[in-house]
């Protein structure tokens, strides 16, 4: 996408004449420090709900969870000297493979300062932030330089492709998903219009391309397709541009290749073959997949949103990816058609149609409706390593299609080319305003018990031995154990937590958490149920067993009353607890061995 910005009314290309004129270097200008101040500013008003009331949470809370245990444990690897890809901090004995799982370590390495001055949630709040404005500012940055003259043009498109309501959307849960600063940066290097510094530019490239590996892989993935796909369409538009272009190309891409594959050569096999690796995914993906009216629909973190209607449409409320209002699609046809001569706009709307189309998944829904019709995601569904990408996130790629092609179209009206430019300029407010997001929701995090968060668990607790939040958590639910352990700096271990891992040793089919141990059964059956199970010699001997495997040395359980059925269950398999600041604990030293 990254091409060379078009000076004149003549199409834009993806390469310069053989013999280019210098081009003058475009300087920073104060007006560029305000239009990142404005991103950063919007980015901490979409975080406002936290920094305001740091007891809440975002509404995904089990992916915040996830992601502040992430970034404590990559500050702790830092400052321990530790296996930044492997933790026995969770998932006690066997611990988690953390390249297999979405470490974000490209923002938990660097953010180690925050974490350990202000803790886990602040590193958070601090990474989606950074997520949110580092890509709109990114995306002003090669617009601003590549693509458009006005920096009012370019600042559109970079607000549009940090803030669209996908982006937002994922910002709450899925930080290796927002998290696309270094995108237009990778499409720079690629598709850079000149021809020298081709090894200046493959190194860097492979940098770059590892890096985001760090970030998220998935993002890169579909970074790879898209750009593929932009290729291969503006070769059809523009031959001779690509025929000139593609020997450079193809230089930077081997040098890059190569650069990366080096550097990511040992992270990427413990990944697909370290301890605790897994095979497939533990839920099936095709299943996440958007509704065709949702491209016309509002998302609910916006201000025309629909809460009701746009959960009906969307997986969740993370994969709310398209949802771009019932105006911007039009506009988006209105300046294709208007700028159809250009390869570069040809280009970008072929790829955001292929995209558009893959995240309807394997067959077309319609308003609810399974039409039956196959999509074009069925070509890719079997293809290895793309069968574990979430069809409804192809959508996310034309986020950037729709803002470069924003910005190409207030590029004209700024210069006069288009002489009906308020109606223009009125067409893009119109299309923009409905779909300006409002701060991403909270809700009421789960109570960190005092004796954990004040360290009085330290008593019980001796070196080599674990706490077990009460009930155990071992699969794809809200995880005590990963939360309290993230508040706390990963101060103890624990067994189980929400992770992907395989289902056995001998089995490394992908499932959620650890494998179930039957005490943790149990307890569970008694949360959900609100009833005490029997319990008999046969559950006691197999509550030692499982403390023992877990390593246990101490129980712990939130503020609850005698009469609560998962406290009775737990009296009855080990013994009368007592009551500790914040919780019910058990010591279970003595049972454990």
């Amino acid at each position: 996408m990254a091409v060379g910005r078009a000076e004149t009314d003549q199409p834009a290309r993806l390469t310069l004449p053989e013999r280019p004129a210098p081009a003058p270097r475009r300087r920073p200008r104060p007006v560029d420090a305000l239009v990142v101040a404005g991103y950063l500013a919007l980015a901490v008003l979409l975080t406002s709900g936290q920094w305001r009331r740091p007891e809440r949470l975002f509404h995904q809370a089990g992916d915040q969870i996830l992601f502040e245990w992430m970034l404590a444990r990559a500050a702790r690897a830092v400052t321990g000297g530790e296996n930044p890809f492997h933790s026995a901090a969770l998932n006690a004995p066997d611990g988690v493979n953390l390249m297999a799982n979405t470490s974000v370590l490209g923002l938990g390495v660097p953010l180690t300062p925050v974490t350990v001055a202000f803790g886990s949630q602040a590193a958070f709040l601090v990474a989606v932030t950074i997520s949110l404005a580092g890509t709109a500012t990114a995306w002003y940055a090669l617009l601003a330089r590549r693509l458009v003259r006005s920096r009012a043009a370019a600042a559109v498109g970079g607000l549009f492709c940090g803030f669209a309501p996908g982006m937002v959307a994922q910002a709450g849960a899925h930080l290796h998903m927002a998290a696309q600063f270094l995108v237009p940066v990778i499409l720079a290097l690629v598709f850079r219009p000149a021809t020298d510094r081709v090894r200046r530019d493959g190194v860097l490239l492979g940098l770059a391309v590892a890096y985001q590996v760090f970030l998220g892989e998935e993002v890169l993935v579909f970074l790879a397709l898209a750009a593929g796909a932009l290729a291969g369409a503006y070769a059809l538009a523009d031959r001779s541009a690509a025929r000139r272009l593609a020997p450079v190309v193809a230089r930077r891409l081997g040098i890059g290749a190569l650069v990366a594959g080096v550097l990511l050569a040992y992270p990427l096999w413990f990944q697909f073959a370290g301890p605790g690796h897994y095979r497939g995914m533990p839920f099936h993906t095709e299943g996440y997949r958007l509704d065709l009216v949702s491209f016309v629909a509002s998302a609910r973190q916006t201000v025309a949103g629909d809460a009701r209607r746009a959960g009906l449409l969307s997986p969740n409320p993370t994969e709310q990816n398209s949802f771009f209002g019932p105006f911007l699609p039009l506009l988006a046809l209105l300046v294709v058609v208007r700028l159809w001569r250009r390869p570069l706009v040809r280009a970008l709307a072929a790829c955001g149609l292929l995209f558009a189309a893959l995240s309807l998944g394997a067959s077309v829904v319609v308003d609810r409706d399974d039409t039956g019709l196959p999509g074009p995601y069925r070509l890719l569904a079997g293809v290895p390593l793309l069968d574990l990408v979430v069809p409804a996130r192809f959508a996310l790629v034309c986020v950037p299609v729709l803002g470069v092609l924003l910005a190409l179209a207030l590029d004209r009206v700024r210069r006069g080319a288009v002489r009906t430019w308020a109606p223009w300029a009125g067409a893009v407010a119109a299309a923009l305003l409905p779909l300006a997001p409002t701060p991403i929701r909270t809700v009421p995090a789960p109570p960190v018990p005092a004796v954990v968060s004040g360290g009085g668990w330290q008593a019980y607790v001796p070196e080599g031995r674990t706490l077990v939040p009460v009930p155990p958590v071992t699969g794809a639910a809200v995880s005590p154990a990963m939360f309290w352990s993230a508040r706390t700096a990963l101060a103890f271990d624990a067994p189980g937590g929400y992770f992907i891992g395989p289902r056995s040793a001998d089995d490394p089919a992908a499932r959620w958490g650890a494998p179930d141990r039957p005490t943790s059964l149990l307890l569970r059956r008694a949360a959900e149920t609100g009833q005490v199970p029997p319990v008999g010699d046969a559950e006691r001997r197999q509550a030692v067993a499982d403390l023992r495997h877990w390593r246990a040395a101490a129980l712990v359980q939130s503020d609850s009353s005698p009469a609560d059925p998962v406290r009775a269950t737990v009296d009855a398999l080990v013994g009368t607890g007592r009551d500790v600041p914040g919780g019910h604990l058990w010591d279970v030293r003595a049972l454990a061995g």
